[in-house]
């Protein structure tokens, strides 16, 4: 499956590059398994600093690009009108094809309130999209039991797909850990739950499609994603320059 999309290298990271509805269609397969990850400017400038992180994306089934200076990227490196392909509109997507397909949905992560309103909110937009089940961990690290006890749950219900809404890395190596010891397709799409629940804001289309997302997020949550964005957009600035500079000694040598 993964031979559909092209794949190139960006810091120490290999990114799928493929359209939004042709990623949703892949995901969306029953054919397809593993962990899906959505990459953006902070995960790629973590993943430089650490090693599990790294490696968690390295052994993934796919890496999307899901923000706007990544597309810019690969525009960069000859991938005509590429696009990113942004969390919660994949999710959205799959959540419509699922609907033909009858593939069961789990939601993993969260509170139980942002649940509770997810679930009634992807009745509305999607009606008959399967949620087979829910679940809100910990916030602490989560066991190996654990984890094989809502892998367990997960597969019971008859999960095709199980979202996994934690935050960045977190949720990237919860995915790896889950798609060694499970056989679904499991999805990090980040803050995708709070905003189809509609319990945070997302940024105008315009911002998004500026590059400009960041800026709104860090307006409206100050406190917890300033360190984020005002010092990994810088490093992520940096590993664009050094990935350029690399090919740039790989052409003339």
């Amino acid at each position: 499956m993964i031979a559909t999309t092209r794949r190139l290298p960006l810091g120490g990271v290999q990114i799928d590059f493929l359209e939004p509805s042709a990623a949703a269609d892949l995901v969306a397969s029953k054919d397809f398994r593993g962990d899906v990850h959505l990459c953006n400017a902070y995960t790629l400038a973590l993943a430089e600093e650490r090693s599990d992180l790294a490696s968690a994306l390295d052994g993934a089934a796919l890496n999307l690009p899901d923000g706007t200076p990544l597309a810019w990227f690969a525009r960069r490196r000859g991938i005509d009108g590429c696009t990113r392909v942004y969390g919660p509109d994949l999710m959205g997507d799959v959540l419509d094809r699922g609907r033909s397909a009858d593939l069961g949905h789990y939601l993993y992560g969260s509170t139980p309130e942002v649940l509770v309103a997810l679930e009634q909110r992807i009745g509305e937009r999607w009606p008959g999209a399967r949620i087979v089940g829910s679940e809100s961990p910990p916030f602490r690290d989560i066991t190996d039991e654990e984890l094989d006890t809502s892998l367990r749950r997960a597969q019971e219900l008859g999960a095709d797909i199980v979202w996994v809404g934690m935050g960045t890395p977190k949720q990237d190596l919860l995915v790896r850990r889950m798609a060694t010891g499970g056989d679904a397709t499991y999805v990090a799409v980040g803050a995708a739950f709070d905003f189809i629940a509609g319990v945070k804001k997302q940024a105008p289309t315009w911002m998004q499609r500026a590059g400009l997302e960041w800026l709104f997020r860090l307006v409206t949550e100050p406190r917890r994603l300033a360190s984020r964005y005002l010092v990994y957009n810088w490093k992520f600035l940096r590993l664009l320059w050094r990935t350029r500079a690399q090919k740039a000694e790989g052409v003339r040598s």
